[in-house]
């Protein structure tokens, strides 16, 4: 069985799946999210609207990635989150914002940073590249349009 990557490429049943947290207080743009990388192959292993809601599924499944709005419900940042679950290490972070200038991002731990509205193909796209630089690859090709490179991966 092969599950396909939206224009990005395969990965084989024996693969590991990367397991990915859905971080976004829009609920029915985390129920899209949710679709998108499901049908790409991906398995989401939660989704939370808050920053204590998302440390807690992030600490209870270890996702491989995450998909995290910048600003979050009750005054929240993402940037919470990504700072609490990449503690124990191995937690690639794709950030979606409205304002890839918020001054927060800056100084944001995570590999990159796409801009709100986006394609299911360009979120594809995107998180592929996240995983590979969370991974210590190098990225190759082209950036997909509104996204960018965060910290030391830019």
């Amino acid at each position: 069985m092969l599950h396909y990557y939206l224009c990005v490429g395969y990965v084989r049943e024996a693969e590991k799946v990367p397991k990915v947290l859905i971080v976004e207080d829009d609920f029915m743009i985390a129920d899209w999210l949710e679709e998108v990388l499901v049908a790409a192959g991906y398995e989401v292993c939660g989704i939370a609207g808050t920053v204590a809601a998302a440390i807690a599924l992030g600490k209870q499944h270890r996702p491989d990635l995450g998909v995290i709005d910048v600003r979050l419900a009750q005054g929240g940042r993402g940037t919470e989150v990504a700072a609490a679950l990449r503690r124990h290490g191995g937690f690639g972070v794709l950030y979606a914002t409205g304002n890839t200038v918020y001054p927060v991002l800056s100084s944001a731990q995570g590999e990159g940073c796409i801009v709100k509205p986006y394609s299911g193909e360009t979120l594809i796209a995107a998180l592929h590249i996240v995983a590979e630089v969370a991974a210590g690859h190098p990225v190759s090709g082209a950036l997909p349009r509104d996204f960018r490179l965060l910290g030391a991966a830019a």
